[in-house]
């Protein structure tokens, strides 16, 4: 019963604690203040400095095991949470339906598989009404989603083009060159979507497209083609000593030599994206985009190629891997990826992965080095179909 008090009309008789507690949680405000309690009834009293401690200490008790108690509990859910984000995978969305890149419907279904193939993605895709360019690789490589599509001789606006990008992570874009606007709505949404922390991929020609678009030029950073020339932005590479330059004198954006095999040269290791690769590694046949433009805004330039003019290109090092911030919003762009044979090499598949995984949530968990791997001598592809 813990301590016990005197009575003051029977010193040979002791109340227990519990009573007096008890007493003195009926107490009037007039006793409280004078310190003591009088109970007419039983003829005792008590002091309120003693009652007190004990009462408070109890009160205390008790609010350190029901904060125990939520601590737990929480750490509990969040584990739970812990353990059911790293089992769902993350949400991204492919936007495609026209590019003048005829092996798009091919492509599409490369990325997708890739990203699945991780583990990391469910991937659904988003296509226009209207397509433009790769007519008979849409009969190979179908959505079967239910759309009735039209296949266009020319880019035709989709006024109906309206995905949902709020339910997603990430958004890999893999429109090209001569892609007829989107809605303005579908425009102003997904600049929001970005804003506010979504997830953007750029790959290959997707630089090319909305060159009219300046919320658009600013997410990529770099682009070329699509009427893009200096009022756009500077033409930025890197010199011999690896310092970026941005060249603000006339002349259009984009271009690039014939296609061959090159070497990416890492600029940026610790990078999450660019962590652990081999610092030099030999990419597959590809276009080699060079004299890309833009506003180059909040950008890091990772990686880089030599544009050969023996292959027709600038004598100048471009960037080939890039990410661009935007507001709360993480962009991973690459110029790579012109055909499917660029994409089947492992060195493009591992950043497509990294790099979406990173701007879907800032951090990359697929550090693995695959085997196959390209090494500065040998390009090293991975047959699709």
């Amino acid at each position: 019963m813990g301590d016990r008090v005197p009575n003051i009309h029977d010193p040979n008789r002791s109340l227990p604690t519990i009573q007096y507690e008890f007493e003195w949680s009926q107490a009037t405000p007039e006793q409280l203040a004078g310190g003591v309690v009088w109970n007419a009834a039983t003829g005792y009293q008590r002091r309120r400095s003693w009652i007190s401690s004990k009462l408070f200490r109890g009160v205390q008790d008790m609010r350190i095991r029901t904060l125990l108690i939520v601590t737990v509990m929480l750490c509990a859910l969040s584990f739970l949470q812990v353990v059911r984000g790293a089992d769902s995978p993350l949400k991204a969305l492919i936007i495609d339906g026209q590019n003048n890149h005829g092996a798009w419907p091919k492509t599409t279904m490369m990325m997708k598989k890739y990203l699945e193939d991780s583990g990391l993605f469910q991937v659904d895709i988003a296509r226009t009404r209207f397509t433009w360019q790769g007519d008979d690789l849409l009969e190979k490589y179908p959505l079967n989603d239910g759309v009735d599509r039209s296949a266009e001789k020319q880019p035709r606006p989709d006024p109906d083009f309206a995905p949902d990008f709020s339910g997603y992570n990430v958004v890999i874009s893999n429109f090209g060159f001569g892609a007829a606007p989107w809605p303005e709505n579908t425009q102003v949404a997904f600049e929001k979507y970005v804003r506010e922390g979504g997830g953007f991929v750029v790959i290959h020609a997707a630089d090319n497209s909305f060159g009219d678009w300046k919320e658009f030029n600013r997410m990529i950073g770099l682009g070329g083609w699509g009427g893009r020339n200096e009022k756009s932005g500077p033409y930025v590479y890197l010199d011999a000593d690896g310092k970026t330059v941005r060249d603000t004198s006339p002349g259009n954006g984009g271009s690039h030599g014939s296609q061959h095999e090159f070497e990416i040269v890492i600029r940026n290791a610790e990078h999450p994206i660019t962590s652990g690769l081999p610092r030099n590694w030999l990419h597959s046949k590809d276009e080699l985009y060079d004299r890309l433009r833009g506003p180059g805004e909040d950008m890091q330039i990772l990686a880089t190629a030599f544009s050969s003019p023996s292959q027709g290109g600038t004598g100048r090092h471009e960037p080939m891997i890039m990410t661009v911030q935007y507001d709360k919003g993480r962009i991973f762009h690459t110029p790579m990826g012109h055909a499917d044979y660029s994409m089947e090499c492992v060195g493009f598949i591992t950043v497509l992965i990294r790099g979406t995984e990173w701007a879907a949530t800032g951090n990359v968990t697929r550090t693995e080095i695959p085997a196959d791997f390209p090494t500065a001598n040998a390009a090293s592809s991975r047959k699709f179909d």
